[in-house]
């Protein structure tokens, strides 16, 4: 395999056997994820003032001891568990919730989701490896899809959390050993299974395999690597602050910002609202995406102009959407958006233009009346977008469906358009106001018929049309 190529690795993942006696074993920290969940659970903490002087000092000499020194993680876990005795078991995983989806779900590299779809597909059994305390990782294995998990356990006595580590640090020779364990009570074939780490530490967990595979290595384990001949890959990593995407962000702004006013303009001189949303949604998407270095790569473009008006539903992952929906429907559309858009500097502009209607999403009454011009509209020949998950998420994952966009379709008597969005995460992550350039893919499904939607079918209709964006994301249509 050659060093850096995911295409191979991926290639050589469908050729192994198949079956759940071939192991996949990856690490957390660095492997999956770009950085180190510790920093940002430290982040949350720091920022609920859950730490102290003494105890921000304390690890951040132990941070150096680990990363420079090359001392074991032992002394920085057992601080890092320490500050949290007497904390609720519930309350230190509903803060692992809260910091996945703030932080770390950006942090995950898009293409160790290819990976972990590869192995899948050969129906390997995934584990993750990983000296992170089950707080940290809880999120993100479910995210990921991943069922089993080993990682450092924390004390627990009647609920609250005592400050100690139960059992093992798995970090160096305890990871490789509890690799082993799991294997032996697993029916797991290590002999032919793999093995994914990022740290020198991982050098005795990588040799439990007969396929180890070091997954942006650190100095570290790069010299092992090229002593012992193992095969190297580096992932693409996510968006981050740097010179560039801050440039390339604030050219899409601007790109945008022009598009709106070319619209506006052209609007006010035709006395036509209608003329400035149609200027505004195909000039300053386009203008905004060639701005950005973003391509987008449209599979079943036919099917945005088969039947009008209709109910286009998408998968909500980005800001990127609004530029998306604006982009592949250009003309004659509205939507429905939380309220808190009203306001929103960037979004406020093209709200007005398209007559967005603004729900509560807190207030089911209110938003059901806030639904009735977006009904209207339809009734009047508009198509509508609408996202059903209701709020954006932050990583590909979908999410459950909500009726809304369901009982306005079938009211109105309008076919529903499904759009598959497949990456926008990746350019323009979620809680991540940066973009990075690319090409972006989207598939828009044929159109479904509501003709025999009733209130009594309806769950069943919602749980077919999201199953058609499961099986979309999961076998993506060519052209």
């Amino acid at each position: 395999m050659a060093m850096n190529d995911i295409d191979a690795l991926i290639a050589e993942i469908e050729d192994s056997p198949a079956g759940g006696h071939i192991g996949a074993f990856f690490d957390f920290d660095g492997t999956l994820i770009d950085g180190y969940s510790a920093v940002a659970f430290f982040r949350e903490r720091l920022r609920r003032r859950q730490v102290n002087a003494r105890q921000l000092l304390d690890a951040a000499v132990q941070t150096i001891n680990v990363e420079a020194r090359g001392q074991d993680v032992d002394r920085l876990m057992e601080l890092g568990v320490g500050s949290l005795a007497g904390t609720s078991e519930d309350d230190v995983f509903a803060m692992g919730a809260r910091v996945f989806e703030a932080q770390v779900a950006h942090m995950i590299f898009p293409q160790a989701r290819l990976l972990l779809a590869a192995h899948r597909r050969r129906g390997h059994t995934i584990v993750m490896a990983s000296s992170a305390t089950s707080f940290q990782v809880a999120a993100a294995a479910e995210d990921l899809g991943i069922d089993h998990v080993l990682c450092t356990q924390v004390e627990v006595a009647d609920g609250l959390l005592t400050g100690r580590v139960d059992g093992p640090i798995l970090w160096g020779p305890n990871k490789a050993a509890a690799v082993e364990s799991f294997a032996a009570s697993h029916g797991v074939d290590l002999a032919k299974s793999f093995a994914y780490g990022n740290g020198g530490e991982d050098e005795l967990y990588l040799s439990t395999v007969g396929n180890p595979i070091p997954l942006n290595p650190d100095g570290d384990l790069q010299k092992v690597a090229t002593q012992r001949q193992w095969p190297v890959v580096r992932l693409q990593r996510p968006v981050r602050l740097t010179p560039q995407s801050v440039i390339r962000t604030a050219a899409a702004l601007a790109a945008a910002g022009t598009g709106v006013a070319v619209g506006v303009g052209m609007g006010v001189l035709n006395r036509s609202r209608r003329t400035a949303l149609e200027l505004t949604a195909s000039v300053g998407s386009d203008l905004a995406f060639a701005a950005a270095g973003i391509t987008m790569e449209v599979v079943g473009q036919e099917n945005l102009w088969r039947q009008r008006p209709a109910v286009f539903v998408f998968n909500h992952q980005s800001q990127l959407d609004v530029l998306i929906l604006g982009s592949l429907l250009r003309q004659d559309f509205t939507g429905v958006a939380k309220k808190e858009l009203q306001t929103d500097p960037f979004f406020a502009p093209l709200g007005w233009l398209a007559d967005v209607a603004y729900v509560d999403r807190t207030n089911t009454d209110q938003a059901k009346k806030a639904l009735a011009p977006a009904l209207e509209a339809l009734r009047n020949g508009r198509s509508l977008a609408m996202a059903p998950e209701g709020t954006r998420s932050a990583t590909p994952r979908l999410g459950a469906f909500k009726k809304g966009a369901f009982h306005l379709a079938m009211q109105a008597g309008v076919p529903m358009v499904p759009v598959v969005i497949r990456n926008a995460g990746e350019l323009m992550p979620a809680h991540v106001p940066l973009l990075d350039s690319g090409t972006l893919q989207v598939a828009v499904l044929p159109p479904v018929s509501t003709k025999k939607w009733t209130q009594a079918n309806l769950p069943k209709q919602v749980a077919k049309v999201r199953d058609m964006f499961l099986a979309t994301m999961q076998d993506w249509p060519q052209d």
